[in-house]
């Protein structure tokens, strides 16, 4: 659906009419500007989609804070395909009736971006249902829903209907059936047909060996609340995945497919959905100019932080080498909080000083992921706090220590464990990119349309790869160098997810790119190719795309304003502007910025 996605985490609200009131929970979080009316409109027709989506995945509307959906699970029953696409026509026709009567111009934009987003959930839904079989995770699914109810993030008076939920999925309360069960039914309904394509042999191997972890996590996670009574349930749940496993170990892994390769049309809708508006043949070429350029200046500046920190490298220029000497100064998994946060600390100032985009008062909040966690997600990723009838509660940067393999082992990071790396994954992750993007929606009083209709991951990803450039100036050699490594891999990866796709490429050669080339470990190589191949797949290219179509717009930007350009109010008007896909937001940028600092 066209909303925040919750397993990519990186899913950012405006507060609704009914939920305006945002009261600070504490002395240092930042004042929100007043609500205008044009968005309380805006957000008024929004609770119509809101409700129409949410009869589907009310665990997402519950995650971000819409009311009424705490203790609801997603729709797996019969024929879910056709009532979601009905009941989104329903919703599209309701707000094409109020865009009819509607005469002010951004709440007219606001209509348009989500019946576009509604048109685009009824098209990706009829594309899945013709071509694929309706494969889910389940187990995944319920961690993730325990995992929304269950945080620090969540008042305690809606945690405590995480035990109804948890009832609903084990079939004790509303439906009576099983998640799992109504998981299995609409796979075995289409199964026969032939044509259909079946989930990836690495996927269902990899489920199935993360089962037992989501169990064990999710039980983890009522003993810390306190959620009593809730062992009757937790041990249906444990018997119901059991059964999933054996089920689709018999069932689905056998025919389970081991050419990764997705058809055009569907791995097309995938792209368009994430942002990324040109032919992948052209994404892979720029990305190919990229690649080359930032390992050239990798290799320049390799030498220098070789020297600086007093590296012993048979050849300085040998940037993978230079890097892995400096993964040998690894950090202690008990004292990586720490020492990230001596990053994050010093960030805020250098963002200030050099008035590179406003602040949120409130100090970020930076942690391990869990087990689960980290095999629910196995990268780095911003957690976001609920966004509706937001009280002051933060989202929070996860930083996974491992990927799990489906043999139930793990393969170990020794990417993020490095005093070099924190500056790089604390801009993108926290401060420039994901977090006070996300925290300067809810300040700023952005409409729901313009947030979850409008999502992108070209903006969101984009924004946070923009933020790292930002901040590569101000930070020392070695932590400039692991900023291009990542530059690089973002190349790679516009680069390896669509040859993965088309067919142009195979996962060891992407492999070998991953690990000789960019420098990563295995653990992080294996994310980065189940992300492309079957996690997410499209989705990786929109890093790169993102980053360029905002440096091509700021470039045209300070061509047009000569020295009238201000990097603090460019920077600032982006962040207003909410989730816009990249047109929209240049067209913002033209007609409204532009213009405005002219008059200056």
């Amino acid at each position: 659906m066209k909303t925040l996605a919750l397993a990519i985490s990186l899913a950012l609200l405006a507060p609704s009419a009914a939920f305006a009131a945002q009261a600070a929970a504490k002395p240092a979080a930042a004042t929100t500007r007043p609500v205008p009316a044009w968005v309380t409109q805006s957000n008024e027709y929004a609770h119509i989609l809101l409700k129409a989506q949410g009869e589907f995945a009310p665990e997402t509307m519950s995650f971000f804070g819409v009311p009424g959906f705490d203790e609801r699970v997603t729709d797996l029953g019969p024929d879910n395909g056709a009532r979601f696409r009905a009941a989104m026509a329903k919703g599209r026709d309701a707000l094409r009736e109020k865009l009819q009567l509607e005469r002010d111009p951004n709440v007219r934009q606001d209509l348009e971006i989500m019946i576009a987003a509604a048109d685009q959930n009824i098209a990706g839904s009829e594309l899945n249902e013709r071509l694929t079989l309706p494969w889910t995770d389940a187990p995944q699914l319920v961690f993730q829903g325990m995992r929304g109810l269950l945080s620090d993030q969540t008042p305690p008076e809606r945690r405590a209907r995480a035990l109804q939920r948890l009832k609903n999925y084990v079939g004790q309360g509303a439906g009576g059936t099983p998640i799992t069960v109504l998981a299995r039914q609409r796979y075995e309904e289409r199964a026969t047909d032939p044509a259909k394509l079946r989930p990836t042999k690495l996927e269902v191997e990899q489920a199935l060996g993360n089962i037992e972890t989501y169990s064990a996590g999710i039980r983890k996670l009522f003993e810390k609340y306190k959620i009593a009574g809730a062992e009757p349930a937790l041990a249906a749940m444990d018997q119901q995945f059991k059964d999933y496993a054996a089920w689709a170990r018999a069932q689905v892994l056998p025919q389970a497919r081991t050419d990764n390769r997705l058809p055009p049309e569907l791995y097309a809708f995938g792209l368009q959905q994430f942002g990324i508006d040109i032919d992948p043949q052209l994404l892979i070429r720029r990305a190919q100019v990229e690649f080359m350029e930032t390992r050239a200046a990798m290799r320049q500046l390799a030498p220098l932080v070789a020297q600086a920190k007093g590296l012993n490298v048979a050849d300085p220029h040998d940037y993978v080498a230079v890097i892995r000497a400096l993964k040998l100064k690894s950090i202690p998994n008990d004292q990586l909080e720490a020492r990230y946060r001596t990053v994050i600390d010093a960030i805020d100032p250098i963002i200030r000083k050099e008035k590179i985009v406003d602040v949120p008062q409130r100090p970020m909040i930076m942690r391990l992921g869990t087990e689960a966690e980290s095999a629910a997600q196995p990268a780095p990723h911003f957690l976001p706090a609920p966004l509706v009838g937001n009280t002051g509660q933060q989202g929070q940067f996860v930083l996974p220590i491992a990927v799990p393999n489906p043999d139930g082992s793990a393969l170990q990071y020794d990417d993020f464990n490095f005093d070099s790396v924190a500056w790089t994954l604390s801009a993108h992750e926290g401060r420039p990119g994901h977090e006070l993007q996300f925290t300067a929606m809810v300040e700023r009083g952005i409409s729901l349309a313009r947030t979850m209709f409008a999502f992108n991951s070209v903006n969101v990803e984009g924004w946070a790869l923009y933020a790292e450039a930002e901040m590569v100036p101000y930070e020392p050699l070695d932590g400039q160098l692991i900023a291009l490594q990542f530059r690089l891999m973002r190349a790679a990866r516009a680069m390896l997810d669509p040859m993965l796709n088309l067919g142009l490429t195979d996962r060891d050669r992407a492999g070998k790119v991953l690990t000789e080339q960019v420098g990563l470990s295995p653990a992080m190589t294996k994310q980065e190719l189940d992300r492309y191949t079957f996690n997410s797949p499209g989705q990786a290219g929109s890093y790169f795309y993102g980053y360029s179509r905002i440096l091509e717009l700021r470039m045209e930007t300070e061509l047009a304003l000569g020295d009238r350009f201000d990097r603090l109010a460019f920077n600032n008007f982006l962040l207003d502007q909410g989730l816009l896909p990249p047109d929209q937001l240049a067209k913002a940028v033209r007609e409204v910025f532009v213009p405005a600092q002219r008059k200056r």
